[in-house]
C-alpha cells in the first residue's frame, strides 16, 4: 500500500519537471521568429532612410540576405544593413556596381569676342579724303595711308587725322579700307562716322549702286552696329520734252476750232462728215505720247436731261474706242459725258442743235 502511494508522487514530480522544458522548447522558436522579423523590418527601414527602395530582406537567424533591384549600389546596401543592430552577416544579391564617376565636362572656352571698334570717321570732299581715327601703332596708320594713296586722284589730298593709341586704337586697317574705297566714288561731301554704337552715313553719292556699296562697307567695318543711312542720290532728271509735246496743247485747241466731231441725232454714231476728223485727231494725239486727253461728249436739248447724260457718255466712249483702234493708248484717254449742259450754239435752230451734238478733245489738267 505504501508503494502505491509513492509511485504517483514520483510521476507528478517528473511531470512538474517536464512542463518547463516543453514550454521553453515552444517559446524559443517563437522568439527566434520574432527576432528575424524585427531585423528584417529594421533593415528595410534603414534602407528606405537612405533612399533605397524595392529591396527584399530575408533573415536567417542573424544573417541577412538582401535582394535589390538593378541600379542600386550593392556596397551601400551591405553597409546599411550591416549597421542594423542584431545583424551578424549580410549577403547582397542583384544591384549594379556604381560606374566610375565621370568627371564633369570641361566647359569649352568661350570664343574670343571681337575687340571693340573705336570710334572713327572717313569722309571725302571734292578736294580731299579725310580719315579721323585712333590706331594701335604706326603700322596700322601706314596701312590706312596706303589705302588712301590707292584712291587719291590728282585733285585730292589726304586729310590725315589719325592718332596712335595702343590701348584703345583700331587693331588693323581692315575696318576702314573698304569704306575708303567706297567713299572715293563720286564728288561732293560725304562721310561715314562711327560713335561706338551707330554708323551714320551722310552726304551725297552719285547713284543707288554707290549708296549700297558704302552701306555694305559700313556694316562690314563694324558688324552688329546700327546703320543710319542718310546718303542722298541725285534726283532723276526730268525727261526732255519734245517740240511736239511743247506745242501739243495749242495744236489740239486749233484742231478743235477747225474740225468738229458731230453725231447723228439721238445716237452715238459719228456722221459721215466727221469720220475723217476722228482719223486726223488720232494722228495728232500720237504726235505726243505723254499727254493725256479728255474726250468730252455733249448733246442738244431734244431729249430729257435723264437721257441726255448717258447719251453724251456713249458718244465720248465711241470716239475713244475709235481712237484706240487707230493706235492711241487707252490709258491716255478719258471719256466723259456732260449731257446738254454746255451748248455752243442755240438749241432753237436745227443748225444750233447739230453743232451741240458733238465731242470735244482737250488736254487734261495735271499733264507734265
Amino acid at each position: 500500500m505504501s508503494g502505491l502511494v509513492r509511485r504517483p508522487v514520483v510521476v507528478w514530480l517528473l511531470a512538474a519537471l517536464a512542463v518547463p522544458v516543453l514550454i521553453t522548447a515552444v517559446l524559443i522558436p517563437a522568439k527566434a521568429g520574432t527576432t528575424e522579423d524585427d531585423i528584417r523590418d529594421r533593415s528595410l527601414t534603414a534602407l528606405q532612410a537612405r533612399g533605397i527602395t524595392g529591396a527584399e530582406v530575408d533573415v536567417d537567424g542573424r544573417d541577412a540576405t538582401v535582394v535589390v533591384p538593378a541600379g542600386v549600389e550593392p556596397g551601400l546596401v551591405k553597409e546599411v544593413v550591416a549597421g542594423v543592430e542584431g545583424v551578424r552577416a549580410v549577403r547582397v544579391e542583384g544591384g549594379t556596381s556604381s560606374p566610375t564617376p565621370t568627371p564633369p565636362p570641361t566647359p569649352a572656352p568661350s570664343p574670343t569676342e571681337a575687340p571693340a571698334v573705336a570710334s572713327f570717321e572717313v569722309g571725302r570732299t571734292n578736294n580731299s579724303i579725310r580719315v579721323q581715327a585712333a590706331v594701335k601703332d604706326q603700322g596700322v596708320k601706314d596701312a590706312i595711308a596706303a589705302q588712301v594713296d590707292k584712291v587719291l586722284g590728282e585733285a585730292r589730298e589726304f586729310d590725315d587725322r589719325i592718332t596712335i593709341d595702343a590701348a584703345t586704337g583700331l587693331q588693323d586697317a581692315t575696318a576702314l579700307s573698304a569704306l575708303i574705297h567706297a567713299l572715293a566714288i563720286g564728288t561732293g561731301d560725304a562721310s561715314v562716322r562711327y560713335d561706338g554704337t551707330t554708323i551714320t552715313l551722310t552726304g551725297k553719292v552719285p547713284d543707288q549702286a554707290t549708296k549700297a556699296t558704302v552701306a555694305r562697307a559700313a556694316a562690314k567695318a563694324v558688324p552688329g552696329a546700327v546703320i543710319a543711312d542718310q546718303l542722298q542720290t541725285p534726283a532723276p532728271p526730268k525727261p526732255e520734252i519734245s517740240e511736239a509735246c511743247r506745242t501739243f496743247q495749242s495744236r489740239l485747241s486749233e484742231f478743235s476750232r477747225q474740225h468738229s466731231i458731230i453725231f447723228l441725232s439721238g445716237t452715238s454714231i459719228v456722221n459721215n462728215a466727221s469720220k475723217p476728223t476722228v482719223v486726223r485727231a488720232a494722228t495728232l494725239l500720237k504726235s505726243c505720247s505723254t499727254v493725256r486727253v479728255e474726250i468730252a461728249g455733249h448733246t442738244d436739248n431734244l431729249g430729257s436731261p435723264a437721257s441726255s447724260l448717258p447719251l453724251s457718255e456713249r458718244r465720248a466712249t465711241a470716239v475713244k474706242a475709235t481712237l484706240v483702234r487707230l493706235g492711241v493708248p487707252a490709258a491716255r484717254l478719258l471719256a466723259h459725258g456732260y449731257g446738254e449742259t454746255f451748248p455752243i450754239a442755240s438749241n432753237g435752230t436745227p443748225a444750233g442743235r447739230i453743232a451741240n451734238r458733238r465731242v470735244e478733245l482737250r488736254v487734261l489738267q495735271g499733264n507734265s
